[in-house]
């Protein structure tokens, strides 16, 4: 039986993903996987920067989102300048502990986890402090499924003249994000969420002039350097092994994604989560966030009265359903139910059915 991912990550993917996984074996010098890697690259700029292909570069990395995340931050500031950093979840935090690795923030602004940060208070906070280079902050954070207010913080940003990184591994493919609109600097997502392919590639879409800047940065990282990887790409190399057959995967998802459309993409999410919440509502199970700051691709629920997270998992579980338990301050108190990846209702309409049964039979309620 197959088993059903409803965890944020990784994600249920197609058979003809999973089978580039079976391609030819290559090596990594030779030119079959320098054409991969060009055209993972082409692909990513023309789902996530359409019309601006030639303002930005994609550079790949072998690792997860969080090695985008932390190449991007490492990367981003000259000698002598420093950050700002947006923390309202579980990776805000997590970008608040790479930050703090090499002391490069200047502040941290906190948010409640129920709550998006303000775009007037970390307006005020770029005014406040002249040394600032950057701002980075997450777009969609998981912890809770909520949409964090980037374009309007982004506009804010560029019109202090600093350089905005956004950490999107869970956004890109999900959720809307104009980047080249908005002028985005960085940009991290990741193979294994929304674009439907296999953890274990990341990757940085950044500004081509920014770029050019970064070169001439200090290297705070060797094996996370964003600048020994663009030089590396742009002369048709890597700097070191790449997950060839995971990158093969990853070509195969993006054209899906492409083939799909973006926005249909995102369409099939929503509708997806609609029909859970719709169902969670009639059955009584509360979601945490109101809607109007819900992601398309994750759902943050309330436990059922006097049902524990483990008992509802694994229940689940021996159904063929995985769903994911909170974290922090919300990990006894709530459960996470994804719907990105490779999912049609049918499978969601299946998860719902064996979610009723397992609550009816633990708790005899709904």
């Amino acid at each position: 039986m197959r088993t059903i991912l409803l965890n944020p990550g990784p994600v249920n993917v197609s058979d003809r993903v999973r089978n580039a996984l079976m391609g030819p074996d290559l090596c990594h010098r030779e030119s079959e996987c320098v054409e991969l890697c060009d055209r993972i690259r082409r692909k990513l700029l023309e789902a996530f920067v359409p019309g601006a292909e030639s303002d930005y570069t994609a550079i790949l990395l072998t690792g997860s989102g969080t090695a985008a995340v932390e190449a991007s931050i490492m990367s981003c500031l000259p000698a002598g300048k420093r950050l700002v950093h947006v923390n309202n979840g579980v990776y805000g935090e997590r970008i608040s502990s790479i930050v703090g690795t090499q002391r490069l923030g200047i502040a941290e602004i906190k948010c409640d986890w129920v709550t998006p940060p303000d775009p007037e208070t970390i307006l005020k906070s770029l005014k406040q402090q002249p040394a600032v280079h950057a701002v980075a902050m997450v777009h969609h954070e998981t912890t809770l499924g909520l949409i964090n207010p980037v374009h309007e913080i982004a506009e804010h940003v560029d019109s202090r003249g600093c350089v905005f990184i956004l950490d999107s591994v869970s956004g890109l493919g999900g959720e809307a994000l104009d980047i080249a609109g908005q002028h985005m600097y960085m940009v991290a997502g990741t193979a294994g969420k929304c674009i439907q392919g296999f953890p274990g590639v990341s990757f940085v879409l950044v500004r081509k002039g920014f770029m050019e800047n970064v070169v001439k940065y200090p290297r705070r990282s060797w094996y996370l350097s964003l600048a020994n990887y663009y030089e590396a790409q742009e002369r048709g190399s890597m700097p070191f092994t790449p997950a060839v057959q995971v990158y093969a995967a990853f070509d195969e998802a993006l054209s899906e994604l492409l083939e799909e459309g973006v926005h249909n993409r995102m369409k099939r999410y929503r509708r997806l989560a609609t029909l859970i919440r719709e169902r969670m509502e009639s059955l009584g199970v509360r979601a945490v966030l109101p809607a109007s700051l819900q992601s398309n691709s994750l759902t943050a629920f309330y436990m059922p009265e006097g049902l524990p997270y483990t008992i509802l998992h694994d229940r689940l579980k021996d159904r063929g359903y995985v769903i994911y338990a909170g974290q922090g301050r919300f990990e006894s108190k709530i459960f996470r139910v994804a719907h990105m990846g490779a999912l049609q209702e049918h499978h969601i309409e299946g998860f719902l059915g064996a979610f009723e049964e397992v609550v009816r039979h633990e708790t005899g309620g709904v």
